[in-house]
């Protein structure tokens, strides 16, 4: 029998949510449904799915109140809350824009004149998602967006850690006819996720790397394709020729975003030994000005910590710093408020890559800051990572990308943070080593994920004479 499943409110530390997941048969006969609704979806063409996908923005802006405050109340913040909900819309217009481009069917000829080719995508029936709690709805939509446009059904198992928005977002979904029967939001934990490998043809999950080997373990017994997008202990590479104070700018900005709860985090920061000092003071001083919203939700950069068990992560990580030898020239505590519970904004130095904290991931608004004294250092030391999500380098423009183009990570920023959304219509990137696994979530290959290809070769009639 399922059983209930209590949430935790961040800011108050206390449960007062609850959910219950569907049993195994329930889920098994809805995502039946789902696969049912799938023909007559595929058939309304590229126009007429993104056509109902629109709707489903203005569905959302009608219920924007009640996503809003569930999402707040979920994740302990107010501004990223907003940014969420109208990501999701952004996201949605954009591969509304492009779909057809991406998805337009592709002919060819041969070298024999009589033969040619028409190259034929065919969507995944029903596509399955398992999402984090760290941004509830824009990485529960992100690949469902995608995933719906190029006309496979959906099934969504989010976070049981930040599960409320389910409940308004249905209500949206509810208002456009021609998603009813093929876009489904499940309320569930680890079981609930595991049935979901077992009832969809293809499925991608973003989480911790632990939780996506045992995916992929479980898709690759039934001979199923899963798309893992994993975590990360990114690291930035600061040039001597970089500003401090723009360098402190980027390194913060990057650091903190979301309070550090995100897996492109800058969480390893390689500054060159001449302008460390400055460097340093530089960070010291911005994240000094960083102030929790304990009190008001809508003032304070930083909000609490989303899932309670990570700050049991943050504190052994910077106990076990201090241990080894790191120096923290500001911050350094996990602090209770009101049932609640806050990182400080955190700078250290003088740390290894002997430290969890350089090794694993963080997620939290901690900069630990080492020297390196040549640039094939600052590479080896970027490198030296199970990692390879993202990374930044910060300095001249033509040696930043000459230092990016060496390190193994997906997303290179050069000057500047996370800029992947700008340009994530076109350009693509995979996770490198344990960050993840399978095609770009982004450009044209986020949407030829969710396809399969068939080649239709045709032989011409040879002519007699």
């Amino acid at each position: 029998m399922t059983q209930t499943i209590d949430v935790r409110n961040p800011r108050t530390g206390k449960v007062d949510y609850s959910v219950t997941p569907l049993s195994r048969d329930a889920l098994a006969s809805r995502t039946k449904d789902l696969r049912a609704g799938q023909r007559r979806w595929e058939g309304l063409g590229i126009e007429g799915r993104a056509a109902a996908m629109l709707a489903l923005c203005a569905a959302v802006d009608r219920h924007r109140e009640a996503i809003l405050e569930a999402l707040c109340i979920d994740t302990g913040r107010y501004e990223m809350s907003v940014a969420e909900i109208e990501g999701f819309k952004g996201i949605t217009q954009m591969r509304c824009a492009t779909a057809a481009d991406a998805l337009a069917e592709a002919t060819g000829q041969s070298s024999d004149p009589s033969l040619r080719f028409v190259q034929q995508y065919v969507p995944y029936e029903l596509v399955g998602i398992i999402s984090p709690w760290n941004y509830p709805l824009i990485l529960a939509l992100i690949d469902a967006i995608p995933a719906l446009l190029a006309g496979s059904a959906v099934a969504i198992k989010p976070s049981e850690v930040t599960p409320r928005f389910i409940a308004p977002f249905r209500a949206a979904i509810a208002e456009v006819e021609a998603l009813r029967d093929v876009l489904e939001i499940f309320e569930g934990g680890a079981e609930t996720g595991g049935w979901l490998i077992d009832l969809t043809d293809t499925l991608v999950f973003t989480g911790s790397v632990p939780t996506g080997r045992l995916v992929q373990q479980r898709a690759a017994a039934q001979f199923k394709t899963v798309f893992l997008e994993l975590g990360g202990s990114d690291p930035v590479v600061v040039l001597d020729s970089a500003d401090p104070d723009t360098a402190a700018e980027i390194i913060v900005r990057g650091a903190t975003e979301n309070s550090g709860q995100l897996c492109c985090a800058i969480e390893r920061v390689y500054v060159h030994q001449s302008i460390l000092p400055s460097v340093a003071e530089h960070i010291v001083q911005r994240m000094q000005a960083l102030k929790f919203n304990d009190g008001d939700i809508k003032v304070g950069e930083l909000g609490p910590v989303i899932f309670h068990k990570q700050a049991a992560i943050l504190k052994a990580q910077l106990d076990d710093a201090v241990a080894k030898g790191a120096r923290i020239l500001t911050g350094g505590a996990l602090v209770e408020r009101n049932g609640g519970v806050w990182c400080e904004p955190t700078v250290l130095v003088d740390v290894t890559h002997d430290m969890a904290i350089m090794r694993d991931e963080t997620f939290g608004p901690i900069v630990p800051i080492m020297a390196y004294k040549e640039r094939d250092e600052a590479v080896a030391l970027a490198n030296d990572s199970e990692f390879g999500l993202s990374a930044a380098v910060i300095g001249d423009e033509d040696e930043a990308i000459a230092v990016g183009r060496q390190i193994h990570a997906g997303g290179m920023w050069i000057n500047d943070f996370d800029t992947m959304g700008g340009v994530g219509a076109r350009a693509e990137k995979n996770a490198f080593r344990s960050s993840g696994l399978g095609g770009s979530r982004y450009g044209y290959g986020g949407f030829m994920r969710f396809m399969r290809k068939k080649a239709i070769v045709v032989r011409a009639p040879q002519k007699t004479t």
